[in-house]
């Protein structure tokens, strides 16, 4: 059985595969990327089963079946909350949930079994409808987030939020009045809560919409993003999520 796992946490990939080795005899190919995935498949390398992850760091893993349409199954290792697994569950495309269990995986090695059959072997529109929605649907979001400074909690209003970001793997509010904070949440945990007023530009910053000021065309296509504050990294839109960033940045919320 030929399986390949797209994570671009190679921590996860690892944990992954070694769990599914202790489930089933296959050969296993690790693509850590939006770019690497699409180049491997193009190759014409055609696995029975694949495992990914939803949001990379160069774009959501859709592009990939979009660009390269497959007809091996695909299950999704999410971390996305329910209005996300409701479209899997409509397009056949089982899911596990972070942090997966070698329970989950039985389960889902086990409905792959009984169900490959009847998978469809072109889901390409299914998955630009999934961006469409992971992208255009505007949940319940949260007015603020909440922050620990000193020995206090304090909410701060998502409308005074300019971006989250990682550096050394800490979370980092900054205001557009130039004060930082450190949020007690993961970056994915913060794209749910925000809902459309905020993009994921990359693996790193989750940027509102009033904190862009223009877009640069970069080399190979990519997008550098312009703010209105000053702030120090230059935050990078990849050549694939591009059109999805421009779509988002064109609409009013």
């Amino acid at each position: 059985m030929k399986i390949v796992i797209i994570e671009d946490e190679r921590v996860v990939a690892n944990d992954l595969e070694a769990s599914i080795r202790q489930l089933v005899e296959s050969t296993i190919v690790q693509l850590h990327s939006v770019k690497e995935a699409i180049a491997y498949f193009k190759k014409g390398n055609i696995p029975d089963l694949i495992f990914s992850d939803i949001q990379l760091g160069d774009g959501l893993s859709f592009e990939i079946f979009i660009a390269v349409p497959q007809t091996a199954p695909v299950i999704f290792c999410t971390a996305y909350n329910e209005y996300a697994l409701d479209a899997f569950r409509v397009n056949g495309i089982d899911y596990i949930l972070k942090p997966f269990t070698v329970d989950t995986l039985e389960r889902s090695l086990h409905k792959y079994t009984q169900l490959k059959k009847i998978f469809a072997p072109d889901q390409s529109l299914s998955y630009s409808s999934m961006i469409k929605m992971l992208t255009e649907r505007n949940p319940d979001r949260a007015a603020s987030v909440l922050v620990y400074h000193q020995d206090k909690i304090i909410p701060v209003k998502l409308e005074d939020t300019a971006l989250f970001y990682l550096e050394n793997e800490v979370t980092h509010l900054l205001t557009f009045s130039g004060k930082m904070y450190y949020p007690n949440k993961k970056l994915d945990e913060l794209e749910q809560l925000t809902g459309n007023l905020f993009f994921r530009a990359n693996r790193q910053f989750l940027v509102s919409r009033k904190a862009i000021s223009d877009v640069s065309s970069f080399f190979s296509r990519k997008l550098s993003v312009n703010l209105t504050i000053p702030f120090k990294e230059k935050i990078m839109v990849s050549k694939v999520k591009s059109p999805v960033f421009l779509e988002w940045l064109s609409k009013t919320v």
